[in-house]
């Protein structure tokens, strides 16, 4: 569990005593770990930290550590780590004896029918009792299934730690994500008007080579309404981007916390792709994802939970004592001549319940089982999402080589159709062409480029990297 994330469920665990938490169960599928990544000649450990920092943007860095304080889906997450700490000292408070204060009165008439006292009516007497009283009351947990309950309590206190830590990577990533379709929009929308003004340019040659009738009669009209149609297109598509960089902006204010008003401006560009983080050795991964951690805790959460239903079918022991006064007359309540007390202890065992404790005590181990096949399920989801991410990242970074290659000879041939074309030695339908392939290169390039930066933090994810900087 990351520091913080252990700080934070000491903090609120405090008081939970004397029953400790469960021990780790991560060996109940220790076994499923390889020795190394399959994607990966990597095999030595490794910590990946600081991996918002690794993209080297201030303002992204910024950015996350406002959204890490505004965010009400944090609050919400640390309210229920609040809510299970509670839950946890609240189970330990039944290891405790528990003591009540308690003042009582009353005035009663007892009718004699039947007595020969005399005529005139029933006979009857007017009594007055009062009385206070210290009653104390200790289950004995000789047993253990008070301390079982406790200390499955405590587990799940330490899952919800756990789902906030994960709750807080997850919108690190968000927000990463978003930033670098920010920047991606805006790097389309550049391109987007860079291909409106080549558009423009050529609506203007044909429509001159068109005026001066330099085209075969009746071509020339066709390859005009040609160019502007794409030229139409364009400015399609320079609007569709403008509304993405809108949109992602306005996403940037919903994760930051704010009023979606578009006001966060992100970057004009993407940032170098930064170095591989180490991929570490699988098992590490067991012990630093915080989905892991969590499916792990109520995996252990429900073995005590099996355990105390268990003993809830053995006999239970308690202490009960009282100390306090009774009296006729109220002003004597507080009068120590007439104290009272008593103490006693007793044994109660089940009999006959129906079978109610028996299919408790069943259901509590189904729960097991199935708390423990969603663990193996999160660890061989968290195994998968390693290799996908390393798999991915070496093509992403092949496709990103050949689209550079694409975009360089595309921009050559474009050049060069346009030259031809206003020599008169080419057509337009090969410089419509050119064009096309040379802007269609130059979007992927960019859009793979963002692809490959939204692995990468699937990569940090999947290793169960901690964005914050190291000690915070």
């Amino acid at each position: 569990m990351k520091p913080w994330a252990a700080g934070w469920t000491a903090a609120v665990l405090a008081g939970c005593a004397p029953a400790p938490a469960p021990e780790s169960r991560v060996s109940a599928v220790a076994s499923m770990a390889p020795d190394a990544w399959a994607a990966s000649r990597e095999a030595r450990a490794g910590v990946d930290r600081d991996w918002i920092e690794r993209f080297g943007d201030r303002r992204l860095s910024r950015l996350v550590g406002v959204a890490t304080t505004n965010s009400y889906n944090l609050r919400a997450a640390e309210e229920r780590l609040r809510r299970a700490a509670a839950v946890a000292r609240q189970a330990g408070a039944a290891l405790k004896p528990q003591m009540d204060a308690s003042l009582h009165g009353s005035r009663s008439e007892q009718k004699f029918v039947g007595f020969p006292f005399g005529a005139g009516g029933i006979p009857s007497s007017i009594s007055n009792s009062f009385g206070a009283s210290l009653d104390v009351n200790w289950e004995l947990d000789v047993w253990g299934r008070l301390r079982a309950g406790q200390a499955a309590a405590i587990a799940d206190a330490q899952a919800q730690a756990a789902d906030l830590a994960a709750a807080r990577t997850s919108l690190a990533s968000q927000i990463a994500k978003a930033w670098f379709a920010a920047a991606e929009a805006a790097e389309q929308v550049a391109l987007a008007e860079t291909e409106l003004k080549v558009r423009k340019d050529t609506v203007e040659a044909v429509r001159g080579r068109f005026e001066l009738a330099l085209f075969e009669e009746g071509g020339s009209a066709s390859q005009l309404r040609l160019v502007e149609t794409e030229l139409s297109t364009a400015r399609a598509n320079l609007a569709f981007w403008e509304g993405e960089r809108e949109r992602v902006r306005r996403q940037l204010d919903i994760l930051a916390g704010r009023y979606p008003d578009g006001s966060q401006a992100g970057p004009g560009t993407l940032p170098r792709i930064p170095s591989q983080p180490p991929a570490g050795l699988p098992s590490e991964l067991l012990l630093r994802r915080p989905d892991i951690l969590a499916a792990e805790r109520r995996f252990a959460a429900a073995g005590r939970r099996e355990r105390a239903a268990h003993l809830a079918r053995f006999p239970s022991f308690a202490l009960t004592g009282s100390l306090g006064t009774t009296t006729n007359r109220l002003r004597e309540v507080l009068d120590s001549d007439f104290g009272v007390w008593s103490m006693g202890a007793g044994v109660a065992a089940p009999i006959l319940d129906g079978r109610r404790l028996l299919e408790g005590e069943r259901i509590a181990r189904s729960d097991e089982r199935q708390a423990l096949a969603v663990l193996q399920q999160t660890v061989l989801d968290a195994f998968g999402e390693v290799e996908q991410a390393l798999v991915a990242d070496r093509f992403l970074a092949r496709r990103i080589d050949a689209l550079e290659e694409a975009t360089r000879l595309s921009a050559d041939a474009s050049l060069a159709a346009g030259e031809d074309y206003v020599g008169g030695s080419g057509d337009v339908l090969t410089l419509l062409s050119a064009q096309s392939r040379r802007i269609q290169a130059a979007s992927q390039l960019v859009t793979v480029r963002r692809l490959r930066l939204d692995n990468r933090i699937n990569l940090h994810l999947a290793l169960g990297g901690d964005f914050r900087p190291r000690g915070k």
